[in-house]
């Protein structure tokens, strides 16, 4: 990840030949900086060639998109992303071996999406996350410690595999009322969920991809049948046998892609969130100095976190379609035009953000960044991913120090895959703090 130096700004990264880049270029997508800065700089909404969207970089841009889903359509965005180039033959997979294919719910556009969204806000209220923290808390002590003994038996630590993935499986895993969960199994379904979403695999990844699919949805089926039978105290539960507000239930569809929504979304952000901090905090001795200092104090680790996720979003971005003919930073974009909506560049973008690559916890605009979006698509668990990433900082930095990467930081890896910009493996030292 590109980084400068605390109070220095990046003199810039020169000229860049706009058409011959695209975030489909793994290199690119892994080291995005320069091209994200070109494109506000020089076309802010840009066609990607090789994408075959329209890349959105502003972050005035980008906010302009969020705030109107009529004109700028989540679902028919979203559903053009889905195995891109072989939807039909993904869709039968599901229909056959699958129970089913389900779009979305919390993807539609409004009024659809209101009567979703407002059963879903009521999972994630304020009052209902703060009384899930001591349980998240025991949760990321006890994988701190394990892995605390590990490296001080001379063995690198995964920082993702080890650390981020099993923590958040684990946080939504007991949320939903799954006791008994394969980690393993999960984590191979979230990466298909993702892949589906990111406009870079092949006719043989998509089959692998929908094979996984299938076995989620089956799972899912099963652990509903379950619930519908004997209600428990868990989110499935709730969605299962939950009245709306004008009276109905939701649809069996409805459900389903509702209790995929939180398994995929409720870990995978969340774990390539805790995966940058511990990137952070290895290749940025100055940002682990200012965690370590501000550790008791609660206002300023709410900084902290807000700051991470301005800096390193867990979402790149995501896709939206315009619905009408429309002028967006000066481009004209026809109907159906097809939009992939960059958080990142618009959290980079330096006329909101003073030296944007700069860890800054006295940024007087800190909340203003776009990593959970805005709007009415505002992302529905937000709060608890904060809050997972906030105690993970405060036990990580309680618990280790000297915290370094293992490996050369030109050989981390990234997903191939447009939506997100999450880390593959990240082999970390440290020691338990004396």
């Amino acid at each position: 990840m590109e980084s400068t130096q605390a109070g220095q700004c990046p003199a810039g990264f020169g000229k860049t030949a706009l058409a011959d880049m695209s975030l489909s270029n793994p290199a690119i997508g892994a080291q995005p900086t320069a091209f994200y800065q070109a494109m506000r700089t020089e076309d802010p909404v840009h066609y990607d060639d090789k994408l075959g969207m329209w890349l959105v970089s502003r972050y005035d841009d980008i906010v302009t998109v969020l705030r109107d889903p009529l004109t700028y359509s989540d679902k028919h965005g979203y559903a053009a992303q889905y195995a891109s180039g072989f939807f039909a033959e993904f869709k039968e997979i599901l229909e056959r071996d699958g129970g089913g294919f389900f779009a979305d719910a919390i993807k539609d556009d409004p009024p659809g999406h209101t009567r979703v969204r407002r059963l879903l806000d009521k999972a994630f209220t304020a009052h209902r996350v703060a009384t899930l923290e001591p349980g998240i808390t025991r949760i990321i002590t006890d994988l701190i410690e394990q892995l605390a003994d590990k490296a001080a038996g001379g063995q690198v630590v995964d920082g993702v595999n080890d650390f981020a993935i099993p923590l958040t499986i684990s946080v939504i895993c007991e949320q939903l009322g799954l006791a008994q969960f394969n980690a393993g199994k999960i984590q191979r379904w979230s990466s298909a969920v993702t892949a589906q979403i990111g406009r870079m695999q092949n006719r043989e990844q998509m089959l692998e991809n929908a094979a996984q699919i299938c076995d989620l949805q089956n799972f899912i089926i099963a652990e509903m049948k379950a619930r519908e039978a004997q209600p428990r105290e868990d989110m499935i539960s709730d969605l299962v046998h939950a009245t709306l507000d004008d009276g109905s239930k939701l649809e069996f569809g409805e459900a389903v892609s509702l209790v995929r929504a939180l398994i995929i979304a409720g870990n995978d952000t969340t774990a390539t969130a805790i995966g940058n901090l511990l990137f952070v905090l290895a290749t940025r001795p100055e940002v682990a100095k200012t965690l370590q200092e501000s550790v008791d104090d609660d206002r300023l680790m709410n900084r902290f976190v807000e700051e991470l996720l301005r800096i390193e979003p867990p979402v790149r971005g995501l896709a939206k379609m315009t619905t009408k003919e429309v002028e967006l930073g000066g481009r004209k974009l026809p109907k159906d035009a097809h939009l992939l909506v960059l958080y990142a560049s618009g959290n980079d973008d330096e006329t909101q953000f003073a030296c944007p690559r700069d860890f800054d916890l006295n940024r007087s605009n800190i909340s203003k960044h776009v990593a959970f979006g805005v709007g009415v698509h505002r992302c529905v668990g937000a709060s608890l991913s904060r809050m997972e990433i906030k105690v993970a900082a405060r036990e990580i930095v309680r618990r280790i120090s000297d915290i370094k990467l293992a490996i050369p930081v030109d050989q981390i890896r990234y997903q191939p895959t447009v939506a997100v910009r999450s880390i593959e493996k990240l082999p970390l030292t440290f020691r338990r703090r004396g």
